[in-house]
């Protein structure tokens, strides 16, 4: 079944960032659709309706309920769950309730003590960006990006095509799993990831002296595999709390993988290092290039540049006037990996390749390129 025949009206309980996004998309794809949003601060989402990306706010989201074919909630995962319970009396039986959280467990448990299963088809846009709110929201932060889809046994056969087609139709990329394996997936590839990352920068500031030298030269691989420890601390304890047992898992297989890496240094077997870091880069290079998420995705370009005044504006001067666009520019001081003394990033692969022979026609050595 087609999108557009199955969903022609939608309601949106929370329009921030990854909400209106899809509000957005569903706009363009589905412009005669009808659009209503609910936010508890109805100001924020003016700017919606100036867009005309919603037809309509509600003051009640229970009340439009059941004139909806499809409702997206877009809070927070415990709030979903709070709003799913209170939208359940309401529904009709042609409605369909999907979420956007980054847990699937929780609330798909909710919605069997509702019963209200048949009714409830869990989602997980694995995509995001540094802001939040419905002012940051962009249909393009779906595109390429995995739309994770977790039917149960009384899911229908016609709402999953339908939810399904919608999700390509937006271009995103759907993969359909069960919401268990779900959370024990994205425990492993995103949960405790951020765990980690958290209690590293933990023990280098523990670690570090009064002058605070290890983050005076913290540079390179360190703030790669650390910038998720800067994320939203609020989101993540909501994760932690929803996903908990899943996390834990994981995280035991983690912490015994580190005691395996302490007894081989306890024992000298270098060569297992070795073999250690050739699996891990073999499976490493085996991953897709395409990242689920444009979150932490970006292209950079490392250069030699002399030590004179406005070079760094002569470069990005340079690719501003063939029209390349720049994410960030800056200077790398700690060049432990053999990177240029000058950084640029891209949001774009084609960007950064436009950019290769525009800085080496003008004299520039590129030292390194990432992705």
């Amino acid at each position: 079944m087609k999108a557009e025949e199955r969903f022609k009206t939608y309601l949106f309980v929370g329009m921030g960032l990854i909400g209106g996004s899809i509000a957005r998309a569903i706009r363009r794809v589905q412009p005669k659709a009808v659009i209503t949003g609910y936010a508890r601060n109805r100001d924020k989402l003016k700017k919606a309706l100036d867009d005309k990306v919603v037809d309509r706010l509600c003051d009640d989201f229970k009340t439009e309920a059941a004139k909806a074919d499809l409702i997206f909630l877009c809070a927070p995962t415990l709030a979903n769950m709070k709003n799913l319970e209170e939208l359940a009396p309401y529904i009709s039986e042609n409605t369909l309730v999907s979420d956007v959280g980054s847990v699937k467990g929780d609330i798909q448990s909710c919605a069997e003590k509702l019963g209200i299963e048949a009714h409830f088809l869990g989602g997980h846009p694995m995509t995001g960006k540094e802001k939040s709110g419905y002012e940051s929201a962009d249909p393009a932060i779906l595109e390429n990006a995995y739309y994770i889809i977790t039917p149960s046994e009384k899911t229908a056969k016609e709402d999953l095509e339908a939810f399904t087609d919608l999700v390509k139709k937006i271009r995103s990329i759907p993969l359909i799993t069960d919401p268990a394996y779900h959370d024990h997936a994205v425990a492993a590839i995103s949960h405790v990831p951020h765990l980690i990352a958290s209690t590293l920068v933990n023990t280098v500031k523990n670690a570090d002296n009064e002058a605070g030298f290890m983050k005076t030269i913290a540079a390179g691989g360190f703030k790669d595999i650390t910038r998720i420890a800067s994320s939203d601390p609020d989101m993540w304890e909501s994760i932690c709390r929803s996903n908990t047992e899943e996390i834990r898992k994981i995280l035991k297989l983690y912490i015994s993988g580190l005691e395996e890496v302490d007894g081989i240094l306890k024992r000298g077997d270098f060569s297992g290092i070795n073999r250690m870091f050739a699996e891990s880069g073999e499976y490493r290079s085996g991953m897709a290039d395409r990242r689920g998420t444009r979150m932490y995705k970006e292209y950079k370009l490392y250069i030699d540049i002399p030590d004179e005044t406005g070079q760094i504006a002569k470069v990005a001067g340079i690719l501003a006037e063939e029209g390349v666009n720049i994410k960030n520019i800056g200077i790398t001081h700690n060049r432990e990996m053999a990177e240029g003394a000058l950084y640029i990033a891209f949001d774009r692969e084609e960007d950064m390749l436009r950019s290769l022979p525009l800085l080496t026609e003008n004299g520039y050595n590129i030292v390194s390129k990432t992705v």
